[in-house]
């Protein structure tokens, strides 16, 4: 968030000087690049007590993936945006169980988003929206592998989204953006052959986005 924090300001102070090439009604934005998904440090505990070891901490690994997002400006100052990625691959640990297994997603994300300064080359904005994650893939490691029997995670998840970010014009077309991101996504994980063994998952990331975009 610092770092963030320090590029909104630098660029708001480039801004100053920069010519104005903002955005209007009726544009398109086609933004392309990477974002960083990093879940909440605590994503729920699994029950394990059918193996005498009681409630072990879930813990979902953080992922860097592409991403990419095309907003059409309804106004000078609201977009509507779509957000979309390729697969995200996450590592999933329980305790002392170390890691069991991984999952795919993905998390496309629809925002309305308030540009703040639609005139100028520096467009911060702030968006709200609606998730919905599909869950995919589903693998064995470690302990859950070795015992021969196979992880379950719900398949979807529906939540709430909120982000802030900028658009940063290089010229009338060419844009850097750069945005964060609070998705809520949880699903439940259990053992198919042991319905004892259960939980619930909150993965509740937040999401860092640098990306190269285009207007027309």
């Amino acid at each position: 968030m610092r770092t963030f924090a320090s590029a909104l300001a630098l660029a708001a102070a480039l801004g100053l000087a920069a010519p104005a090439y903002g955005h209007e009604a009726g544009d398109w934005l086609i933004r392309f690049g990477a974002s960083q998904i990093d879940p909440k440090s605590n994503n729920g505990s699994l029950d394990v007590s059918a193996l005498d070891l009681g409630s072990q901490p879930i813990d979902v690994d953080d992922k860097l993936g592409v991403t990419f997002n095309i907003t059409y400006m309804y106004t000078a100052n609201i977009g509507i945006e779509v957000l979309a990625a390729l697969p995200y691959k996450h590592d999933i640990y329980v305790g002392d169980l170390g890691r069991v297994g991984s999952v795919k997603h993905l998390p496309p994300t629809v925002s309305v988003q308030y540009h703040f300064n639609p005139t100028a080359a520096f467009q911060p904005y702030a968006g709200i929206g609606a998730n919905y994650t599909r869950f995919f893939s589903v693998s064995e490691a470690g302990a859950v592998k070795d015992l021969g029997v196979e992880l379950d995670v719900d398949s979807s998840s529906f939540g709430l989204a909120a982000q802030l970010g900028f658009d940063y014009m290089i010229n009338d077309r060419w844009f850097v953006n750069l945005d964060v991101r609070w998705i809520d996504i949880d699903t439940k994980a259990k053992i198919k052959e042991v319905p004892e063994i259960r939980g619930d998952v909150n993965i509740d990331p937040m999401v860092y986005g640098l990306h190269l975009g285009y207007r027309f």
